[in-house]
């Protein structure tokens, strides 16, 4: 069996735990199984990369920041592999322009394009442990290229198509993909499997485990996902197409997100295409919209309000002012004191009755929707930010996910 392992920042932040990890890879080789491992800076040195660039210029290049901080997982791979020389186990360290990672011209948040992996497959096939800096690449003209946010996840589910291989386990702080927030409700109950349409869904509705664009690479290239914890032998959460779960669970956990901001915008204009003006414009300022209600008012008027990250809001108020300063808009509010609490399972597709529950519990508890957003496989609201974790405990307890 090929299987691509990936290590995060917290699994690799310091010698003993590199140690730790090739304690990991070897007993993983020993088990018959090829390996090539895919690693992350060490917690911490990213910041204090750009820490020094700081000390220099505010505002230092793209391209020299992608050379910059795409030594920090170099380092890494050096290190571990130096790690299971040691032990015995032939290693070989390799940046992303050697594993062949080839990425657009775009620098701090490059897309890998292709992946020729000749130079891993020669080197497993020596029977050696190779081990990729991860977040990283090369553009076409061979300048360095790092992929942003995630980048080190992507790398590795990228790898692990590019190889065909059998699994790709990511490795984390976490033990696997919860019903919930187990800080939030201690009865939440780690999920054997789940379909990467609900991980998709519950990585962008907040739950922070895995970045949704290494899962929607791995619903692409068809590669099973594992995540697990580095620092204990629990098995993990398999992360696969819906046809591999024999049972599919109505309801596969709540997701909770806090960066949210509603954004009300009061007498809108009501004529054909402000609406599309003022999103559009919203797009321009790559403002991310998530929910939009309109309603029509008295005055031949309408009313808009949507949601937007909290990250994002400063540029959308920026946007929402020349609208207002043009009479288009009377007046507009923005409230942060809100969140946004998510039912999610595949279940639903075949099951009535799901969404009447969720409002029904919210009821029962006497919090109020300000908001609702479905799909086929999840139901979202908006509500007061004071009602979160009651909000969470009560779905969790409605659809008695603990069993």
């Amino acid at each position: 069996m090929l299987v691509v392992q990936k290590f995060g920042g917290t699994s690799v932040g310091d010698l003993e735990r590199i140690q730790n990890v090739a304690n990991r890879v070897a007993k993983t080789k020993a088990q018959g199984h090829d390996v090539v491992v895919v690693v992350s800076a060490m917690s911490g040195e990213t910041n204090k990369l750009i820490g020094y660039a700081e000390h220099f210029s505010k505002n230092p290049s793209r391209a020299e920041m992608d050379m910059l901080l795409s030594s920090g997982e170099r380092v890494t791979a050096s290190l571990l592999s130096i790690a299971l020389n040691e032990m015995g186990h032939s290693a070989v360290a390799m940046s992303g322009r050697k594993a062949g990672i080839v990425t657009d011209k775009i620098h701090t948040k490059a897309r890998i394009e292709s992946i020729d992996p000749s130079a891993m497959l020669q080197e497993v096939k020596e029977g050696k442990v190779v081990v990729v800096a991860g977040f990283q690449g090369v553009n076409e003209e061979g300048d360095v290229t790092t992929l942003g946010r995630g980048g080190s996840d992507l790398s590795a589910v990228a790898i692990a198509g590019a190889l065909k291989a059998d699994l790709c386990e990511i490795y984390t702080d976490v033990t696997g993909i919860f019903t919930t927030d187990p800080r939030i409700e201690p009865k939440a109950k780690k999920l054997e499997k789940i379909s990467y349409d609900e991980m998709l869904e519950l990585a962008s509705l907040g739950a922070k485990v895995l970045q949704n664009r290494s899962v929607e690479m791995a619903k692409k290239l068809n590669v099973n996902l594992v995540t697990r914890s580095s620092f204990s032998d629990e098995e993990g959460t398999l992360i696969t197409k819906e046809e591999n779960i024999m049972e599919k669970p109505l309801v596969s956990g709540i997701a909770l997100d806090r960066n949210q901001a509603r954004i009300s915008l009061l007498g809108v204009a009501d004529r054909p295409g402000i609406a599309s003006e003022i999103f559009n414009k919203l797009a321009d300022a790559e403002v991310n919209v998530d929910m939009i209600i309109q309603n029509k008012a008295v005055d031949d008027t309408t009313n808009i309000d949507f949601t937007v990250a909290v990250s994002d809001l400063t540029d959308a108020k920026k946007v929402v002012d020349t609208f207002v300063q043009s009479g288009e808009i009377k007046a507009d509010s923005y409230n942060e004191d809100i969140c946004k609490v998510s039912v999610v399972g595949v279940g639903m597709k075949s099951h009535a009755g799901v969404a009447a529950k969720a409002f029904y519990t919210m009821a029962q508890n006497n919090i109020n929707i300000n908001m609702i957003s479905t799909s086929e496989i999840k139901v979202s609201m908006v509500i007061d930010e004071k009602y979160a974790e009651l909000a969470v405990r009560s779905l969790h307890d409605a659809y008695e996910l603990e069993k």
